[in-house]
């Protein structure tokens, strides 16, 4: 990509969780960029926080490489329902479904939905996340610190749990860490940790299913342009996003699909325990 946006951004803001019609510039998803080639042809996916943002972008290019989708996000419904349109677009099928995977029966539901729609579960995408930022450690209210680690980190443990008696050797998890797990912002005290605990479970998890033959990986974006940051940063952060990376600009969703589909493929057979860097050059510690 050779044309993508860079600071500085216009002012934005929006109320949490943001939606992808309300930015400027709108992030780019592949929509008219991923050519898929039957990677991933007859797999079955589930990928949570698949509304927008990065999560669009690997429902779009799962769709492309001949997956079908399960689509888990909190109540952005234009943004579901425009996310689900691409699916079907490129052939496959899309299942939608709403709700707090921050309640552990929800998402039991989710993966019991995605077992009656497909009949298995091929890749499980742990990709949705909160975050908030703060000046003083006293602006964290406890509700807050527990509601991000409900979300970003337990979340992934009542997914994979439910899932794993309906995958087959083959099959693989995902996990979206951050550069925060290596190099902590101090504005995102509570959301930095999630990221870094991301990364362990992943390593644990990818040594407690080999005898399964169930991967388990990473991908640690950097700054990506997705609704959550004019959502839940400051004014001045938005304006300069991305300039604090080597290549002077956030990343586009787009940017991060082609590293989900190596992992959920067959090619990605003995990688497990991985954590795949997309950085925009600054390197993980």
């Amino acid at each position: 990509m050779t044309d993508t946006p860079k600071p500085p951004f216009p002012d934005q803001p929006q109320d949490i969780p943001g939606t992808t019609d309300a930015m400027t510039p709108r992030p780019d998803h592949g929509e008219d960029s991923y050519k898929g080639s039957g990677r991933l042809e007859g797999k079955k996916a589930i990928i949570t926080g698949g509304d927008s943002g990065i999560g669009r972008a690997v429902a779009i290019a799962y769709a492309r490489e001949g997956a079908d989708v399960l689509i888990s996000y909190l109540n952005e419904q234009k943004d579901a329902e425009d996310t689900k349109a691409a699916v079907e677009n490129a052939g496959r099928h899309c299942v939608l479904v709403p709700g707090d995977i921050s309640d552990p029966a929800h998402c039991r539901a989710i993966v019991a939905t995605a077992v009656e729609a497909f009949g298995r579960v091929d890749v499980l995408v742990n990709n949705a996340a909160y975050q908030n930022t703060f000046k003083e450690i006293g602006e964290i209210t406890d509700e807050e610190w527990q509601h991000t680690f409900a979300v970003n980190i337990h979340a992934m443990f009542y997914l994979a749990k439910a899932a794993v008696p309906h995958m087959r050797e083959g099959a693989s998890i995902i996990n979206t860490t951050s550069i925060q797990a290596d190099d902590p912002s101090q504005e995102l005290l509570a959301y930095a940790p999630t990221k870094a605990a991301i990364q362990n479970f992943t390593g644990g998890l990818a040594q407690l299913l080999a005898e399964k033959g169930i991967r388990a990986n990473c991908v640690a974006p950097g700054p990506i342009w997705t609704p959550l940051i004019p959502a839940t940063m400051p004014a001045e952060k938005v304006q300069s996003f991305g300039e604090q990376v080597p290549m002077k600009r956030p990343g586009q969703p787009a940017e991060l699909a082609p590293s989900f589909v190596f992992l959920a493929s067959d090619e990605a057979s003995y990688v497990s325990g991985a954590t795949i860097a997309v950085t925009g050059g600054k390197p993980l510690i």
